[in-house]
């Protein structure tokens, strides 16, 4: 596990509203040398805490105002094999692996109601998959964020360098 200091924190913060700001406006925004950024970048990205820079869609914007979430409920030991067919879904934005009565949470955005129920099929119709619940989203109240949670995370861990191994939790 790596701790999350200050200076990640407000790095993070800068690359989540602008993921493709450049080393230097990073370092002159952070008031720290450009090297130091550089090698924070490298650090969180090979540990795994940075896993990509992508953009935030809106879907509606783009025609896909429909969002639902589907538990799914899967036969033993067929898992595997409904998370390959789901891969080949385009509508699929996500699927977590959960504890309960159903094994997948999948996240779905669809241009229509009517569509949506065509991909709800095509789930329905994966070799494995025993039963669906579905979930219409309504609004999205809170959007995907991470800032509040970091910020816990570094008052937490406190100040200083967050490089694994860096404490000593003795």
């Amino acid at each position: 596990m790596i701790s999350i200091d200050e200076l990640d924190a407000a790095l993070l913060e800068l690359l989540t509203a602008d993921p493709r700001a450049q080393i230097m406006d990073l370092a002159s925004r952070l008031g720290v040398a450009r090297n130091t950024v550089a090698s924070r970048m490298r650090r969180l990205e090979e540990t795994g805490v940075v896993s990509g820079y992508r953009p935030d869609i809106d879907f509606p914007t783009v025609g896909l105002p429909v969002l639902a979430f589907v538990g799914a409920e899967t036969v033993q030991g067929r898992l595997k094999g409904v998370l390959e067919q789901l891969r080949g879904i385009p509508e699929v934005l996500e699927a977590h692996t959960t504890t309960g009565r159903e094994d997948l949470l999948i996240r779905i955005a669809a241009p229509s109601h009517e569509e949506l129920l065509h991909v709800l099929e095509r789930i329905l119709g994966i070799e494995g998959v025993a039963h669906t619940s579905t979930t219409l989203a309504l609004t999205t109240a809170i959007k995907y964020r991470t800032q509040p949670l970091i910020d816990h995370l570094t008052h937490q861990a406190g100040h200083g360098r967050s490089a694994a191994g860096d404490r000593d939790e003795g």
